[in-house]
């Protein structure tokens, strides 16, 4: 009889750690909030899906995290502006604030402007919380469609502990990538993501999300480019971008002043040379426009000293957003150097 009751002790105490134990592993999966802006991530021959449609198309994902989703906007990424910008970092931070649970940000949108969304939220967020940029190439329903596997591995991402405190990321075509150095550079092959001179941050294997290096700029938590409050993309300052070529006509940097421009960043030569556009360039700094140089071959760093603060190795693009964002925070043209070699 005693047999029969130890028997039955062990027993009920091996469901009730098995109970326990699956309670905890439920428990123990991270939350992940899912926040869509479109793009080719989620289009199909019949229109772009919801999010949570996608989601749910996915095999295994929810093996990974708890996932929340919201839809904010459903566009091609060629068409987002200043305004989106302003709200995704709005969003961001009201859904952090409102559940301290979330353990990672995943933004889904289109990839002809997935580095600057990324690089504008690595600037303004005030978080050391994963956020992660996915986007695709190609169509769901296409030959070699990249979206699933994007999307799955950015989730992986946000979900794991060592992606924690470094900045804005992107997860394309299995590589983990910094917001500050990724840019697109095919129009519709896969393996368009390139980090430039610096190089990709780790991988996304299925085996095991692998990081090798952080990022040193200042980003997130320790970024000063502050939002600052704004809700309306009209108070953003705005800055033009004026691209070098031979014999490029001045009178485009005339163009962009007269329009409001409260800063210019030229795509100059590959050596830092504006080249025709000098004197233009040297008239709207007078009347008060800062000037920020970049160049339009793709790698390497302006170097200090020349006409114009250098953007250091930013991307045009790139640098017109560090440059909004200076102006908006009160920094003057003397201060600009330093900033791009900080951020």
């Amino acid at each position: 009889m005693r047999k029969i009751h130890l028997d039955i002790m062990i027993t009920v105490l091996f469901l009730l750690v098995t109970v326990f134990s699956l309670s905890t592993n439920a428990q123990d999966k991270p939350l992940v909030k899912i926040i869509a802006m479109g793009g080719t991530i989620a289009n199909t021959p019949d229109g772009r899906l919801p999010i949570d449609v996608f989601v749910e198309q996915i095999p295994r994902i929810t093996e990974i995290a708890d996932l929340e989703v919201r839809e904010y906007i459903r566009i091609g990424s060629a068409t987002i502006t200043i305004q989106n910008w302003i709200d995704i970092a709005n969003i961001i931070t009201e859904e952090l604030a409102n559940n301290k649970n979330i353990d990672g940000i995943v933004v889904t949108q289109g990839s002809n402007t997935a580095e600057e969304t990324a690089y504008f939220l690595n600037l303004v967020l005030n978080t050391d919380k994963p956020v992660v940029i996915a986007a695709a190439q190609r169509d769901r329903g296409k030959y070699s469609s990249d979206g699933s596997r994007n999307l799955f591995d950015a989730i992986r991402v946000a979900a794991h502990p060592d992606a924690s405190n470094k900045g804005v990321l992107v997860v394309v075509n299995e590589m983990i990538h910094s917001a500050r150095d990724v840019t697109k550079t095919i129009s519709h092959r896969v393996e368009t993501w390139d980090s430039g001179d610096l190089g990709i941050l780790g991988f996304s294997d299925l085996d095991a999300i692998r990081f090798y290096r952080d990022p040193l700029p200042r980003h997130t938590v320790t970024s000063e480019m502050h939002l600052n409050g704004i809700t309306s993309a009209d108070q953003m300052p705005k800055v033009e971008i004026v691209y070098t070529y031979l014999d490029a006509n001045p009178k485009l940097v005339d163009i962009a002043r007269q329009t409001g421009a409260k800063g210019i960043v030229v795509a100059a030569f590959p050596t830092g040379s504006p080249g025709h556009l000098t004197e233009s360039l040297k008239e709207a700094e007078k009347n008060g426009v800062a000037v920020v140089l970049s160049h339009r071959g793709g790698k390497g760093r302006i170097r200090l000293g020349r006409e114009f603060p250098s953007a250091d190795n930013l991307t045009p693009q790139k640098a017109r957003i560090l440059l909004m964002l200076a102006l908006l925070n009160g920094k003057s043209s003397g201060e600009l150097d330093e900033i791009f070699l900080t951020y």
